[in-house]
């Protein structure tokens, strides 16, 4: 049997599309385990989202959370320091979810993970980030190979304050809870529960596998057509 960790390594084979065809896309298709509404639930990025180093390919680790805002003078339990405990916590590796929920009017001004935080997280055991806000330092963080998710970038931010950790977040219309696995790519991110790691692994590759003899039907059948031609005599 395969370890938990051979098989998050294992799902790097796949893009994050084809993931998200067997957690729910085809609720019809016998290999889709239709785990959510395809429309109705929040199991998926959005577009707002880019991803920063598409040549890093596919990253796949258990979430840990965690809601970022404006610091409250009634409210001052929580720092970076217990994100950084919660990341060693967990199971690795781990993608760092983290919701941003700033005042419309710095919500796009918030540059919030930049070269020191993620330096910090990696030796943690993240491999990746995904928020719904900016973040900074594309170049100081390119060398790290740490993927991330984001709005977009910006150069500054002010005082913030970590509200909550690991608790449900909703980042880029994806609603997570600590310890589901996410799986990320340029084509952004799905998730699905921890439990289900082996059964998305297994129908997935089936997929893969389906579609390779599908699509190699297809080609031969188009070479035969063009083999044979419209104004060819028949043999």
């Amino acid at each position: 049997m395969a370890t938990d960790l051979e098989m998050l390594e294992a799902l790097k084979e796949f893009d994050t599309p084809s993931i998200t065809n067997v957690v729910a896309t085809y609720p019809s298709n016998p290999l889709c385990l239709g785990l959510y509404h395809p429309w109705l639930m929040n199991w998926y990025t959005d577009a707002s989202l880019r991803c920063w180093y598409p040549e890093l390919g596919r990253v796949v680790g258990y979430a840990v959370t965690a809601v970022y805002g404006l610091p409250d003078p009634g409210y001052a339990k929580l720092s970076f320091a217990d994100v950084i405990a919660a990341l060693e916590a967990s199971p690795k590796p781990s993608i760092f979810v983290f919701e941003q929920r700033f005042p419309p009017a710095i919500a796009n001004k918030v540059g919030l993970s930049g070269g020191n935080m993620t330096t910090a997280m990696q030796v943690a055991g993240a491999v990746g980030a995904i928020t719904n806000g900016p973040s900074r330092d594309i170049d100081e963080i390119r060398p790290m190979g740490f993927q991330y998710l984001t709005s977009g970038v910006c150069a500054g931010h002010g005082d913030m304050a970590v509200q909550a950790v690991n608790v449900p977040v909703s980042v880029a219309g994806m609603d997570v809870a600590p310890g589901e696995i996410i799986h990320m790519d340029e084509n952004g991110a799905v998730k699905f529960p921890a439990r289900y790691l082996a059964e998305v692994l297994d129908r997935v590759t089936k997929l893969r596998d389906q579609e390779a003899a599908s699509q190699a039907a297809v080609r031969a059948r188009r070479a035969a057509a063009g083999q044979a031609g419209p104004y060819s005599t028949p043999r």
